[in-house]
């Protein structure tokens, strides 16, 4: 978790604080960013937030984030506001039990700020180890869960 409390409302503009919340996050796990394979995006499909949180995978993944899947599961099932990072952090979960990406649905126009692989409109089979959920709130509340694929039973 982190808390960049740069504005009220608006995210961090060049993702420092979310970045935090991915390094530290990846620190806690054990595990390099060059593990993870999918990032379920915060992803409201706001023009600051996808700008920033792009910024902020970047940072925290240099140029492996153009090597992830990124989706955000917001534009099939809405905001949720405080339910939100528990849905999708079970959205991570079967992700990762079953092998498939969810898609970015609604991706028309691509924003040239946001150049990484959004998974637009159809969903994916990818064998993931590790996958993470950002959630990335008003205030500069940022947190991301690290999951890991379950190979027992």
């Amino acid at each position: 978790t982190s808390t960049d409390a740069y504005h009220i409302t608006s995210p961090s503009p060049d993702g420092e604080g979310a970045a935090r919340a991915i390094t530290e996050a990846l620190a806690s796990a054990g595990i390099e960013g060059s593990q993870v394979g999918y990032v379920n995006a915060h992803g409201t499909g706001t023009e600051l937030n996808d700008k920033y949180e792009t910024m902020a995978l970047k940072r925290a993944f240099g140029e492996h984030a153009y090597k992830l899947a990124v989706s955000s599961t917001k534009s099939m099932h809405g905001h949720l506001l405080g339910a939100a990072g528990a849905v999708e952090a079970i959205i991570l979960a079967k992700a990762l039990q079953e092998g498939f990406i969810p898609p970015t649905t609604k991706y028309g126009v691509p924003d040239p700020e946001c150049d990484l692989d959004y998974v637009p409109n159809e969903g994916r089979k990818m064998d993931l180890a590790y996958g993470i959920s950002n959630s990335l709130g008003f205030g500069g509340h940022n947190v991301t869960l690290v999951f890991k694929h379950y190979e027992g039973r």
